[in-house]
């Protein structure tokens, strides 16, 4: 077969997007609301959530009401805004995420972010093995704090050319950033993509729960870290060790050749710039912590950060605004699948299906333990993030059943968010549905069954020290 006739099978059997799983979901859910038999819970006011939660055991029948065409259509719409009771209900979500795409956008214009990498990489000249946990700590802080995945797709040009210069391969390479940034979102403490939205959606803070989350990103890290290293120093010492060494001269002459090996220099304004982007972070922590801060004040502020940032470095009013505008854009998708995913509950609870899935889950977990509730549900959601990559997406289409059925198993809804985060960040590291992953080894020319075989055993590495840690929390918690 063909390179091209290659090409176009794979187009033809090309995964759906996650926005057309999500709307097939609302299509689905909505002929569901024609079968599943409508009910309600009795609901009282939870004090320490400020809103209303079902009470176990008083799950009743209820008139049906199914959703139709129109109601499909305009399920979307219900999830980022309900023009029907006027309130709101992802809008601000929505908002927030755009914000800092357009904060993002003005950090990474100023070089800053490059620069620093480069300087790094300068700074371990002849120690280049040290390279390794130096860049996959600035890959996972990223990770950590806003998300980073695909952004990351820029670096690898970047870097791939050094680490085979330093007698590595391209395997090294894209695990030093593949796994830097996604272990950084399976241990996301502050990252408005995961958790805060995730927390959100399941109406807690999301500082609860965010010491275990630094317990799963260390350790995760770590593990992450040593292995890599004991794989780059095997191929640095045996070549014909490598998962891609059949390929070691092509990729030689592709990457080496078009590698001009021009340093970024790494200015003061850089340093400021990057100064100013750690503490935008933890302006944002203090603000959620004392002073009530939510999804509008925290908004406000990384606006603020950004136009501080342009000031400083004095781009121009047109390039800080393109800037802005291009950081916003790329994140734009983020925003649509948040009104998506959140639509899926709109047919749901209007269809008032929700309650009985719900009163399903509540007989499903009644027998279970808490260690064994919080791994079950885990599990149900590494299963769903094959289907939806998005951790936007899956955190408000999971966390407004999750959460619930975790006040009935008598575990801390901020565990069952810890849970939902790192599968869906375990499983992105391998997602053949996820664009960076894909991209990431387009880029580096490693073939996907070889990142299957490089990954697995790690795989197994990070699954024990997530059901552990979270096995961990609830006994203590108990």
């Amino acid at each position: 077969m063909s390179i091209a006739s290659s090409a176009t099978e794979a187009r033809k059997w090309r995964f759906p997007t996650a926005y057309t799983i999500l709307f097939g979901l609302i299509v689905l859910v909505a002929a569901l609301t024609w079968i599943i038999p409508a009910g309600q819970y009795q609901r009282v006011q939870n004090p320490a959530l400020d809103r209303e939660v079902p009470v176990a055991g008083t799950y009743s029948v209820s008139e049906a009401n199914p959703q139709d065409v129109f109601d499909v259509i305009m399920a979307p719409i219900g999830g980022l805004y309900d023009p029907v009771t006027n309130a709101a209900n992802a809008i601000d979500v929505a908002l927030f995420v755009l914000i800092i795409g357009g904060f993002i956008g003005v950090v990474a214009s100023t070089g800053a972010i490059n620069s620093g990498i480069s300087s790094a990489m300068r700074s371990l000249k002849g120690r280049e093995k040290w390279m390794i946990p130096v860049l996959m700590a600035l890959f996972a802080f990223g990770g950590t704090t806003y998300g980073m995945a695909e952004e990351t797709l820029a670096f690898y040009v970047l870097l791939i050319p050094i680490m085979i210069a330093a007698r590595y391969d391209a395997v090294t390479a894209v695990a030093i950033i593949l796994l830097g940034a996604g272990v950084g979102v399976l241990g996301s403490t502050v990252n408005a993509f995961a958790t805060v939205i995730a927390s959100d959606a399941a109406g807690i803070p999301f500082t609860q729960g965010i010491v275990l989350r630094f317990v799963i990103l260390g350790l995760s890290w770590l593990a992450c870290v040593i292995y890599v290293m004991r794989y780059a120093e095997r191929v640095r010492i045996d070549p014909s060790r490598s998962l891609v060494y059949d390929r070691k001269a092509d990729n030689e002459a592709h990457f080496l050749a078009a590698h001009g090996g021009e340093a970024l220099e790494f200015t003061g304004l850089h340093k400021v710039v990057l100064v100013m982007f750690a503490l935008t972070f933890l302006v944002m922590i203090w603000g959620v912590l004392r002073a009530g801060w939510w999804m509008g004040q925290m908004s406000g502020l990384f606006l603020a950060s950004a136009i501080l940032i342009g000031l400083i470095a004095r781009p121009g009013e047109e390039k800080f605004v393109d800037a802005f505008v291009n950081g916003a854009r790329d994140l734009l998708g983020v925003a649509l699948i948040i009104g998506l995913a959140r639509g899926i509950v709109v047919i749901m609870d209007a269809g008032k299906i929700t309650d009985t899935i719900l009163h399903w889950a509540e007989l499903k977990v009644a027998g279970l333990g808490e260690v064994a509730f919080i791994n079950v549900i885990y599990w149900i959601n590494v299963l769903l993030s094959f289907f939806v990559p998005s951790s936007s997406g899956l955190a408000v289409l999971s966390m407004p059943i999750m959460a619930p059925v975790a006040d009935f198993a008598g575990v801390g809804r901020n565990l069952v968010v810890t849970a939902y985060q790192s599968a869906n960040g375990l499983v992105n590291l391998i997602n053949p549905t996820f664009a960076v992953v894909m991209g990431a080894l387009a880029i580096g020319r490693v073939p996907y069954e070889r990142w299957l075989r490089f990954m697995a055993p790690l795989l197994l590495i990070l699954t024990v020290i997530i059901m552990a840690s979270l096995s961990a929390a609830v006994l203590l918690a108990a």
